[in-house]
């Protein structure tokens, strides 16, 4: 072989390595994603069902070369289910590995206040999670577990905490109950049973009271006082009657319930604290950390009675005597029937 030939034989050689190089790098190597993405394997989802949430991601610029990536890897026979966020500037090699091994991106799920009942939370945490609503309501109303983790079934929706939390999106229902019950155990710190003993209420009587307060008024700034005026009530011996208890009641059968009226109040319920003493047996709903904190800290003051301020604001007068209270009622009932005149006016118009 004479060289003219070496020579064409080597540059042939070098451009078919430099060929199979950016073959390989545009494969495996070079950034094919355009923006961020989510993908959901399901526990039972087949390779097709893979290959289509990476597709309604939206996020892969080169739909052909990280198909040819994954036959090549066998991704078909070894993916994992789980929640895989999508970032710009992945490799196709990447996402193969993240998939194939599992590395899942925690989602965060942000537990908000007042939600009322345990199918309604479960419901909250369906959509978060890929156990359904169905699956975490069998959960969330096991008897013996609720049981296991030193609650009763009306006392258990206390147990959750308002936070933003991090979890694993194939995270069993069982085990982000258990989850909820470390966060509520690490809530209740020294500091806070410390303030319940102090006001002579355990855990789950300040969480009732706590979901009583949140359901008076969304006004932070209002709510040690409102507790205050309940605690007042507690220590005389006075029924609490608080209207959200009896809209609670009342949830099974009207569950739209806004403005109470004498008929609501004659209810046969533990719930209604029109009718019986002490606190209701457990929360309502969910409180949020603050009214949680309102309560622990509940303002001192003789008021043993509120009503909304006729400005319609949020905000309530407060009294110390049954004729104040009666006046503050009557002002504001006077200003309710004003405005709903003018809306009908308003509407007929």
């Amino acid at each position: 072989m004479n060289r003219r030939t070496l020579i064409i034989a080597a540059a042939a050689a070098a451009v078919i390595i430099a060929a199979l190089g950016l073959n390989w790098y545009i494969t495996y190597k070079k950034p094919n994603t355009v923006q961020e993405g989510v993908i959901l394997i399901y526990r039972d989802a087949t390779y097709q069902a893979v290959e289509d949430s990476i597709k309604a991601s939206g996020t892969i610029k080169n739909l052909k070369s990280l198909e040819r990536a994954a036959r090549k890897r066998d991704l078909a026979s070894h993916f994992e289910p789980g929640r895989y966020v999508i970032e710009p500037g992945m490799s196709n090699q990447y996402i193969i590995r993240m998939i194939a091994n599992g590395w899942q991106t925690p989602a965060k799920v942000t537990l908000r206040g007042y939600i009322k009942t345990i199918d309604r939370l479960a419901a909250f945490l369906g959509r978060n999670f890929e156990a359904d609503s169905a699956a975490f309501a069998t959960a969330l109303k096991d008897t013996a577990m609720i049981d296991s983790l030193g609650f009763r079934p009306e006392t258990f929706i206390g147990m959750f905490i308002p936070n933003t939390y991090e979890f694993y999106w194939t995270s069993s229902p069982e085990s982000v109950i258990k989850r909820f019950k470390k966060e509520y155990d690490t809530f209740w710190n020294g500091r806070r049973d410390r303030l319940a003993k102090e006001i002579g209420l355990d855990r789950n009587e300040v969480m009732t009271l706590a979901s009583i307060v949140i359901g008076e008024t969304n006004n932070a700034g209002e709510m040690p006082k409102i507790a205050g005026v309940y605690m007042n009530r507690l220590h005389r011996g006075m029924r609490l009657q608080a209207c959200p208890t009896v809209i609670y009641a009342h949830l099974d059968t009207e569950p739209g319930l806004r403005r109470l009226l004498h008929r609501h109040l004659q209810i046969d319920s533990p719930y209604n604290t029109y009718r019986i003493k002490g606190l209701p047996p457990g929360p309502i709903a969910i409180p949020t950390v603050t009214a949680i904190d309102a309560v622990l800290n509940y303002e001192k003051s003789n008021y043993l009675y509120f009503c909304a301020k006729p400005e319609f604001d949020g905000t309530h007068n407060f009294a110390s005597t049954y004729s104040q209270h009666k006046a503050n009622s009557r002002a504001y009932n006077k200003a309710f029937r004003e405005r709903e005149a003018s809306r009908k006016a308003s509407n007929a118009a």
